[in-house]
């Protein structure tokens, strides 16, 4: 009975292997559970945050199964992107054999883990099949009105030399190599994310008690619906006249029309259209121009830190009080909100009052405290009083808002809208490992779409990367087609995607019949059965990027006639990071603990194990070597003790009452284990205290020694403990019970029935003695037994009063 991982491990997964253990069913009359892990980047080895997510959604899988249900439980590879191209880059590899030769390795790592992945349905999104299906869709989006090309300043990292969406700077820096970000005028492909901007938000309430609370907010901050007035600021005469007539004015929004009488000054962003038309024409000064070209060129995130800006010479009529209002170049706004412009009251915001205070502008107070007076020191932003506002003069600030945007629509200089934070997501890349975007430009015909009988573009493998621009741009062939509508010569998109557009639908494949696999990218019968994902595991850090941009697609499926439902995740767990010496493990910081050699000393279900027990898969974990050492000593422990089971292929039947108060005790801590684990994967997800319930149990039944009580706990116990240790549960369950009993458990109501309870005696309130009575005993004879307990404390004493907490205690109040 000595415990041998390394047999016991490579036994079970050849045997899963040849069975098919995991490839879910084609018989869609069963109850389904789709069980899925956001999949992993190739980069060639597994990290312990791998290990987490994957052992997490492993253990819903092999759970579910044993419930009866039919599971689907795929996984894939996001394996278009640019480390691969860096990589090539840094390795003189092809980007394509570094990224296959690294899956291939992965399986490897997935398999020894034990992980009951569905080996017909794996996919790697770099697939030429996979690009196929894909740019099909592209093509359906766009002639749908969902995808669309146009020039801006775009979000260009230096170091990635691509361009990025919004959602992939953070804090001014490139999501993947933290380079500052800076702004380039650029052709690019949008998709009209904004087209479902509120949807996207009003069902998020769909997802409340399935997701995170975080993860919520996070996505309503990012879409940002904001209400207010919109209006236009109209040129003087001057300033129409310096810009030759072709401006008359500009758009602008704000969220506080409350302040409209207190705007001093408005503000342009550096790209704004006037600004480039003042440059183009030679309307601005050399200094002038270096500045307003240094803000262009700086991250957005700079641009918000210091605040700087420059004068126009140009100005506007405030559109109530017909006044002159003078207009800026300022760094902090941006062309991606908004108009691009904004009316500035540097009285009640904090961000237009240091502008002011920079460059000595007005400063007008037009709200004021409840009873109080103006302070012009700083920025008054709460909620209060108007004065110097014409006929809202003593309007509550917040009913003011209201009042003052139907003005403006009474006098028709105005409308009440709504705006959005969320912008268009860009998913053009200057980058050659990606999808092709299936577009041709012709000079006859414009931009053309590639016909779907032509699909798919795939990447020519001979090219040259050097990290200097886009290698298809430097083909010598590839670019080069003839124009699916006229026929003539023709130039190749040579953009590729975003790796964030492949992640927005990989879901979807994964229902697809592997019969079917080459013919359709899934199938409505397919998609009606397994969608939505039932559990959905990954991490945090994704709340914005993927997870906003999947819900998106989703929409977008429904309303091309794909799919039939709204959203794709019903319930979303977001594991916390992996830590070593309580830093997040990186190579940088050399704290790194290799998969590999955890699985070579100890085994696959102890790294298992102890991923799960080592807290709850929401927080953080610190790694710690003597726990995994404590791990790989329980199973050793519950693999020898089962030597005391009975060999059966039923679970044995038990009279309880004929058992002793230990092998009582040994029975209920067994199902109370049981009923724990019922409860994590139904409701709680805390797999470190349905593991401690069987540790528990286990201790329990080392404190008897009848046979029938150990097998029926191992029966139910390895059942329990398969999801999370299958190697070890399936060795023992085939040993002992031909794999019978890894099924639904039925919970035994008999063993919860107590024969004795336990009361504690206190005397004035301290405790002295306990007793043990039956449920049924009548409270004089409670008292009584209290009283012989506690006799030796109640010697010469008189008892003036007597009280039964019924089930907890008896005190017995005494006078001195």
């Amino acid at each position: 009975m000595e415990y041998s991982s390394k047999e016991l491990e490579k036994k079970w997964q050849e045997y899963w292997a040849q069975k098919r253990s995991f490839e879910p069913s084609e018989d869609f009359t069963k109850d389904k559970k789709y069980i899925l892990s956001m999949f992993p980047f190739p980069s060639g080895r597994l990290h312990m945050g791998h290990v987490r997510n994957y052992t997490i959604s492993d253990a819903f899988a092999r759970y579910y199964r044993q419930q009866g249900f039919n599971v689907l439980h795929p996984i894939g590879f996001d394996s278009f992107g640019m480390p691969a191209e860096n990589a090539a880059i840094k390795n003189g590899s092809h980007p394509k054999t570094w990224t296959y030769s690294n899956i291939d390795y992965m399986k490897g790592e997935f398999k020894s883990l034990g992980f009951s992945f569905s080996k017909e349905r794996e996919l790697a999104t770099s697939d030429e099949l996979y690009t196929k299906f894909e740019q099909g869709f592209i093509i359906d989006m766009y002639e749908k009105g969902l995808l669309y090309r146009k020039k801006g300043f775009l979000n260009w990292c230096p170091s990635c030399h691509t361009v990025l969406a919004n959602e992939q700077v953070i804090e001014g820096s490139c999501w993947r190599c933290d380079s500052q970000v800076v702004k380039k005028d650029m052709n690019q492909y949008y998709f009209k994310i904004t087209h479902y901007a509120d949807e996207l938000l009003a069902d998020l309430k769909k997802l409340e008690g399935g997701w995170p609370k975080q993860v919520l907010t996070m996505q309503e901050n990012w879409i940002g619906k904001s209400y207010g007035l919109e209006f236009k600021f109209s040129f003087d005469a001057a300033s129409h006249e310096r810009l030759s007539g072709n401006f008359d004015g500009f758009e602008v929004f704000t969220t506080r029309p409350d302040t409209i009488y207190g705007v001093s000054y408005a503000a342009l962003a550096p790209e704004h259209e006037i600004v480039s038309y003042m440059i183009q024409n030679s309307l601005l000064d050399d200094n002038t121009r270096e500045q307003i070209e240094s803000m262009k060129n700086a991250s957005s995130i700079d641009r918000q830190k210091e605040k700087s800006g420059v004068a126009l010479n140009l100005s506007v009529v405030h559109p109530l009080t017909k006044k002159s209002v003078p207009v800026w170049v300022a760094n902090f706004v941006l062309m991606d909100y908004g108009s691009g412009a904004v009316m500035a009251v540097p009285a009640h915001d904090e961000r237009d009052f240091e502008f002011a205070k920079k460059y000595d502008l007005p400063i007008n107070a037009v709200i004021k405290p409840f009873g109080g007076e103006a302070d012009g020191s700083k920025a008054f932003t709460e909620v209060g009083e108007l004065f110097a506002s014409e006929q809202f003069n003593g309007l509550n600030s917040k009913e003011a808002q209201a009042k003052i945007i139907e003005h403006f629509e009474d006098l028709g200089i105005g409308t009440k809208k709504t705006n959005f934070k969320l912008k268009d997501w860009g998913v053009s890349r200057q980058r050659y490992w990606g999808a092709p975007i299936p577009f041709v430009h012709c000079d006859d015909c414009g931009l053309v779409m590639e016909k779907k009988e032509n699909l798919p573009i795939a990447l020519p493998e001979d090219i040259v990367i050097t990290g200097e621009g886009n290698p298809l741009d430097k083909h010598p062939t590839w670019k080069h087609c003839k124009c699916p509508s006229c026929g003539k010569d023709a130039i190749r998109e040579t953009d590729t995607m975003d790796t964030f557009v492949e992640s927005s639908w990989y879901f979807l494949r994964f229902c697809a019949s592997p019969k079917n696999w080459e013919d359709e990218a899934f199938s409505a019968e397919q998609i009606k059965y397994w969608m939505s994902v039932d559990h959905y595991i990954g991490g945090i850090e994704h709340a914005i990027l993927h997870l906003l941009y999947a819900r998106f697609f989703t929409k977008v499926f429904r309303d091309l006639g794909y799919v039939s439902f709204d959203e794709p995740f019903d319930r979303l767990l977001t594991q916390g990071m992996v830590l070593k010496d309580g830093a997040k493990m990186s190579k940088s910081k050399g704290n790194t603990v290799d998969p590999d050699a955890i699985i070579d000393k100890y085994g696959a279900d102890t790294a298992r194990l102890f991923i799960l027990f080592a807290a709850p898969p929401t927080q953080e974990l610190e790694w710690n070597d003597s726990a995994v050492d404590g791990a790989y000593r329980f199973i050793k422990r519950f693999y020898e003790r089962s030597a005391n089971v009975l060999k059966s292929d039923t679970i044995p039947q038990i009279n309880h009452a004929a058992l002793s108060k230990e092998e009582k005790f040994a029975r209920k801590k067994v199902y109370e284990a049981l009923v724990r684990a019922n409860d994590v994967y139904n409701e709680k997800y805390t797999f470190n205290t349905m593991i401690a319930g069987v540790m528990e149990a286990m201790n329990a039944l080392n404190a008897q020694s009848n046979a029938d009580v150990w097998s029926e706990a191992y029966w139910i116990l390895t059942s329990i403990m398969e999801p999370v240790i299958p190697h070890t549960c399936c060795e023992i369950s085939s040993r002992c019970f031909s794999l019978n009993n890894l099924t639904l458990q039925r919970v035994l109501e008999e063993v919860f029935v107590e024969d004795t309870i336990t009361l504690g005696v206190s005397i004035n309130g301290k405790a002295r003695a306990e007793i043990e009575i039956s449920p049924d005993e009548t409270q004089e004879n409670i008292i009584k037994i209290a009283k012989e307990s506690a006799a030796k404390w109640l010697e010469g004493k008189t008892i003036i009063k007597e009280i039964v907490v019924p089930k907890k205690l008896v005190n017995l109040v005494i006078k001195d």
